[in-house]
C-alpha cells in the first residue's frame, strides 16, 4: 500500500506576512500559530473545519518566531524578534498575558518548556541558551545563561522524559545540556551538520533525536550508556534546499520535514533494521506543499497522521497521513 499526504483543509493564518511556526496544545483541541504580522492565532476546531477562535497582537513589536504550549496546556509561549518572550495563560475568555521575559540582547529565536512544567528555555541570535524556572506564583527567574554556541541559536528542545536540553545554531553545531548543582551546563556537543542546524526533535523515548539543516539534510542521532550521542543515519538527497524543520510523530515514529524547496516529506523507518544503523524510506511527499518556502510540520499529539505544515505563503495546511 502507498502511503499519501492528503490535504484537507488550508487556512490563510497570516495574510500578508510569514507564518513561521504551529504547535498543538497537549489534548490537541488548539493550534497555536505565529507571524511575520507580530500576533500569536488561536486555531479550533468546529464540525471538519478549523477557524480561528483568539488573536493575541498586542504582546510583541516584531515578528513573532516560534510558540509553545506548556505540558498543562494552561500556558502559551511566544518567541520574538523583538528580543522578548511573553507568557499567556489561558482563560475562560481567551487568553491574557501574565509576563514578559526579557533579558536576551537580540532576536529570541526559540521557546521550549520542559516536560515537567517547571522550566523554560528561550534561545537567541545574541548566541545564548536561557533557562528559566516557574515556581507556584507564576514568577519566571532566570536560572542560567550559557553560551556555548558561536553563533546565532535556532532552536531549543527538550527531552521527553528527562531535564535534558539540546540547542541548534548557525554554528552547525548541536549542543545538549544537563544540570549540575543548579547550573545547566553543555555536556555534548554534537557535530557533524557542514551548515546551519535549523531545528531538533526527539522520538517519543527520548533514546534518539532527529536534526534537520541548511545542508539538505536530515540526521539521526543516537544516546549511548555513556552519554555520548552519535550520528547513525543520515538522510540526503531528498530535499532541494535547506531543510528548515524536523518533527517526529510519538504515536507512529513517521518523520516530517518542512524544506525551503516548498515541499512536506514523510519518512518511515524500515521495520527490523540495525538500531545502531536504522534505515528511513521516503513514505509520502508533498511537492507543492505551500506557494513559498515551507517553515514547520507538527504532528498531532493525538490522532495518529494528522500533520499541520505553515509557509511564508501565511498559510497554514493540515494534512492527514495515510494509506492511499
Amino acid at each position: 500500500m502507498e502511503e499519501v499526504l492528503v490535504l484537507l483543509e488550508r487556512l490563510h493564518a497570516h495574510p500578508d506576512s510569514r507564518c513561521w511556526f504551529v504547535s498543538w496544545n497537549p489534548s490537541g483541541t488548539l493550534l497555536a500559530s505565529c507571524g511575520g504580522d507580530k500576533s500569536v492565532r488561536i486555531w479550533g476546531r468546529e464540525g471538519d473545519s478549523w477557524i480561528c477562535k483568539s488573536v493575541l497582537e498586542d504582546g510583541h513589536q516584531r515578528t513573532v518566531r516560534k510558540v509553545a504550549w506548556s505540558p498543562c496546556g494552561n500556558y502559551l509561549a511566544s518567541a520574538s524578534f523583538d528580543a522578548t518572550t511573553c507568557i499567556y495563560k489561558k482563560t475562560n475568555d481567551g487568553f491574557e498575558s501574565l509576563t514578559v521575559l526579557e533579558g536576551h540582547e537580540n532576536e529570541v529565536k526559540c521557546v521550549a518548556w520542559a516536560p515537567s512544567g517547571n522550566l523554560l528555555a528561550t534561545c537567541s541570535r545574541d548566541k545564548s541558551v536561557w533557562v528559566w524556572e516557574v515556581d507556584e506564583e507564576n514568577e519566571y527567574e532566570c536560572l542560567t545563561v550559557v553560551n556555548s554556541h558561536t553563533q546565532d541559536v535556532k532552536h531549543v528542545v527538550w527531552h521527553p522524559t528527562q531535564e535534558l536540553l539540546a540547542s541548534a545554531s548557525y554554528d552547525n553545531n548541536i549542543c545538549i545540556y544537563k544540570e549540575d548543582d543548579d547550573d545547566w551546563e553543555c555536556r555534548a556537543t554534537l557535530k557533524g551538520h557542514t551548515s546551519t542546524v535549523w531545528s531538533l526533535s526527539f522520538e517519543a523515548s527520548g533514546e534518539r533525536m532527529a536534526s534537520s539543516s541548511d545542508d539538505r539534510t536530515v540526521k539521526i542521532w543516537k544516546e549511548y550508556p555513556d552519554s555520548s550521542w552519535k550520528c547513525i543515519c543520515t538522510l540526503s538527497g531528498y530535499h532541494g534546499r535547506a531543510v528548515y524543520d524536523v518533527a517526529w510523530c510519538r504515536l507512529t515514529g513517521a518523520l516530517a520535514t518542512a524544506s525551503a524547496d516548498d515541499s512536506v516529506h514523510v519518512f518511515k523507518e524500515e521495520e527490523a533494521s540495525d538500531p545502531d544503523q536504522p534505515v528511513f524510506y521516503l513514505a509520502a511527499q508533498m511537492p507543492k506543499a505551500h506557494n513559498d518556502d515551507v517553515n514547520c510540520v507538527a504532528w498531532h499529539p493525538k490522532e495518529a497522521g494528522l500533520l499541520a505544515s505553515c509557509g511564508d505563503d501565511g498559510d497554514i495546511a493540515i494534512w492527514r497521513f495515510q494509506e492511499d
